[in-house]
């Protein structure tokens, strides 16, 4: 299942924001989801560092992938919250990795943290947390 899953959100965001900046995801469990990217010229900011909204990117990407297989069936989801704290950057050419776990899982809502680092300096260069509000089919 989780690789179909897997298959199945790269090949929708691929054409999407997620997709377009390099996001590929690895696992998508139902309390675990990672992924990951390699930082290019085309998402660096003036700094020749990555663009803040490129590591929010894969954090969100992150949580929002792991609503699949917690969602109720017919349910869709929309992010009501999220918060970003930056600790270190990346370069071109560094791996950054994420890996995102739910915190509660409700009725109504999800709240998703993800930890971000970069894999080729060995250190966590954002924290994110959002919120998700579950959108039950109307009867």
């Amino acid at each position: 299942m989780t690789t179909d899953l897997v298959r199945s959100l790269n090949e929708f965001a691929r054409n999407k924001h997620p997709g377009l900046v390099g996001v590929e995801i690895e696992t998508c469990e139902p309390d675990l989801v990672t992924g990951r990217m390699v930082v290019g010229q085309e998402v660096v900011a003036g700094n020749n560092m990555v663009w803040a909204p490129v590591i929010i990117t894969l954090a969100d990407w992150l949580c929002a992938a792991g609503m699949s297989p917690n969602l109720p069936k017919g349910a869709g989801f929309t992010t009501i919250e999220l918060k970003s704290n930056f600790l270190g950057t990346a370069a071109v050419g560094e791996t950054v990795t994420g890996r995102a776990t739910p915190v509660h899982k409700g009725k109504t809502t999800h709240v998703w943290d993800a930890v971000i680092r970069n894999e080729t300096k060995d250190k966590t260069i954002a924290l994110f947390r959002c919120t998700q509000m579950i959108l039950h089919p109307r009867t």
